[in-house]
């Protein structure tokens, strides 16, 4: 398959009350792990929001299945990527009659997972030789 036939499905999620810098560090844990290997990593992680990206990661997952046809166990998450989306403004009171503000951030989370062939392993090729290795095999030869 090239590139232009390779089969993507996604899924979205908007407003996740969490703040973009946190949901991405859940996120880059699964970019490029298999499916299967991605659900067992949120399944187990401590963060709260884990538990929302694992629903995004299964929900793309069910659309592949069920929209293109794909096989389950050759899904790769190939991409995950994090955005900003609104921030509510509050404040909570402050000494001497001051005021300070809150801000709460949410996130929006796109998965997508596309299949991906297992490639045949090739035979291992002998390392080229650099120069810096050949003067010093010289060395050896000549001690």
């Amino acid at each position: 398959m090239t590139k232009e036939q390779v089969k993507t499905a996604y899924a979205k999620a908007r407003t996740i009350r969490v703040s973009p810098q946190k949901l991405n560090l859940v996120a880059e844990t699964i970019r490029g792990l298999k499916a299967e290997k991605a659900l067992a990593e949120l399944t187990f992680s401590k963060r709260r929001v884990a538990k929302d990206v694992k629903k995004v990661l299964q929900a793309a997952i069910a659309n592949a299945e069920h929209n293109f046809g794909l096989d389950i166990d050759k899904l790769v998450v190939a991409e995950a990527y994090v955005g900003k989306a609104m921030v509510m403004k509050r404040w909570h009171a402050a000494a001497k009659g001051a005021g300070h503000k809150v801000l709460k951030p949410f996130s929006n989370l796109t998965v997508v997972v596309a299949e991906k062939e297992a490639a045949p392993k090739a035979a291992k090729k002998p390392a080229k030789k650099t120069v810096k290795s050949e003067k010093k095999d010289e060395k050896k030869e000549s001690v």
